[in-house]
Formats: C-alpha cells, sequence, structure tokens
C-alpha cells in the first residue's frame, strides 16, 4: 500500500501581543491544489504538534481566497506572500517543512493576525479618495483618455496587504515613513480628472516627516507586490510632483 503523503508545517505562534514567541510544527493530509490556507484549516481541525501535543488552534486571518482582499498575508518560507495562493507543491515539492510566520511590521494581534490599520491610516493622511459635492445627481463623470486609464488601472489593484511595507527596509521602529503603498495611491488619485483639484493636499501630506523623501529606493516593495503594481515608477512619479510642488506651488496660491 502506498505511504500516503502529508504536509509539514512549521508555524510560529503568539498568545497575545506581549506573549512569548514559539515555534509549533504540525503534520497533516496531502491533497491535491493544497494551499496554506486549507493546510491551516486541517490543522484546525485537529490542533495536535507533531510530537502529540493538544494546542489551541492556530488564529489566521482569511476573507476572499482569490488573492484580491489582501487580508492573509503572511511571511511563508521566509518570503512575504498571500497565503491563499501559496501552493504547497510549489512551497514544499519534495515534502519539505513549510514555515508559517505573521508580518513582523505591524502589531501582533495574535499567532498569524495583525493589525494593518497604520495603511488605512496612511490613506487618510494622503486623502486617497475622490471628493464628491453630495449625493444628488452629477451627472456624466469627466472623460478620461485611454492612455489615463491605462497608466491608472494597474494602480487601482492594490488590496492594501501591507506586502510592499513588509519588505520595505524603511518601514521599521526608527522610521516614520509611510510607504510605498500610499505614495502609489497618491499618484492614482493625481491622475482622475476630478482627483487633480485636491492634488496640492496630497503632494503636502508626502513632504513632511515621513514622506516620500525618506525611500531608500531599495525596491524590494515591487518585487513582492502580489499584483505587480509598478511601485517604483509611482515612487519616482510623485517624487517628480513634489518637487515641482515645492517650487512653484506658490504660484497656484
Amino acid at each position: 500500500m502506498a505511504e500516503k503523503k502529508t504536509v509539514r508545517l512549521k508555524v510560529q505562534r503568539q498568545d497575545s501581543p506581549s506573549g512569548e514567541k514559539r515555534w509549533e510544527e504540525f503534520e497533516v493530509p496531502w491533497a491535491p491544489q493544497m494551499n496554506v490556507i486549507s493546510a491551516l484549516m486541517e490543522v484546525q481541525k485537529n490542533p495536535t504538534t507533531t510530537d502529540g501535543k493538544a494546542v489551541a488552534p492556530i488564529v489566521w486571518e482569511s476573507s476572499c481566497l482569490e488573492e484580491v482582499c489582501g487580508a492573509c498575508t503572511m511571511v511563508i518560507n521566509g518570503r512575504v506572500r498571500q497565503a491563499c495562493s501559496a501552493l504547497v507543491e510549489r512551497l514544499a515539492p519534495n515534502g519539505e517543512t513549510i514555515t508559517v510566520a505573521p508580518m513582523s511590521k505591524f502589531p501582533l494581534v495574535r499567532d498569524l493576525v495583525v493589525d494593518r490599520s497604520r495603511m488605512f491610516e496612511d490613506l487618510k493622511k494622503v486623502k486617497a479618495w475622490i471628493h464628491l459635492d453630495g449625493s444628488h445627481e452629477l451627472g456624466p463623470g469627466p472623460r478620461q483618455a485611454p492612455e489615463n486609464q491605462e497608466e491608472a488601472y494597474p494602480l487601482s489593484r492594490c488590496m492594501t496587504c501591507g506586502s510592499c511595507l513588509e519588505a520595505c527596509p524603511q518601514i521599521n521602529d526608527h522610521s516614520k515613513f509611510i510607504g510605498p503603498a500610499a505614495i502609489s495611491q497618491v499618484r492614482l488619485f493625481n491622475l482622475h480628472p476630478s482627483g487633480k483639484m485636491h492634488q496640492a493636499e496630497r503632494l503636502e501630506a508626502l513632504m513632511g516627516e515621513g514622506g516620500i523623501a525618506d525611500c531608500g529606493k531599495a525596491q524590494n516593495c515591487v518585487e513582492v507586490c502580489p499584483k505587480e503594481i509598478p511601485l517604483v515608477d509611482s515612487i519616482a512619479v510623485v517624487s517628480r510632483q513634489t518637487t515641482k510642488h515645492m517650487l512653484f506651488g506658490w504660484l497656484l496660491k
């Protein structure tokens, strides 16, 4: 009788933000097209370590399971990625142990769950939205040139997963750098015909402490972005915009 295949997981656990970190190993049955979320769900059915110790179920976040929401972002085999699209067959083709840990650049909640609130607060800082005059009928929106649409669409794919911040060496306890995700959103909303009306406010938000000048140009962000957003291009474009605004913005006031 053929030996049944299994999947081995080594998971970083922590019961609370102030709790002690520990590693626990689990072994679960293998299934075709299995991803890391599937493996974690198997562990949840019977949370027992490989040495026979019964433990609390692993806590993690997930929602869409199709790489759209960004909730299941984790550090898997040392690289930040989405657990829903991380296939076991690619991570461990020869039955290797898969390591799973939470992102380190965000406050830990428990186990693999982190608090990504800072990303949404940063979007507020740069006013990453289009202002409307009210709820009344405004008529057709402004027309956008195809070239403008083509430039904007890749930027709109951002799901605030946090991968770019996790990979960025400028995001640390000693820096207030806002990160590439928010900078790219500034570029997106400044491209919009209506969004351009508030371009100056967005650029000024990036000209202060922790703004675009704090970027170290490591380019790690674009390497890990699951949506292949041209983050380095966005940083270059917005950097030029802030420089131009710094030099000539007073003429518009």
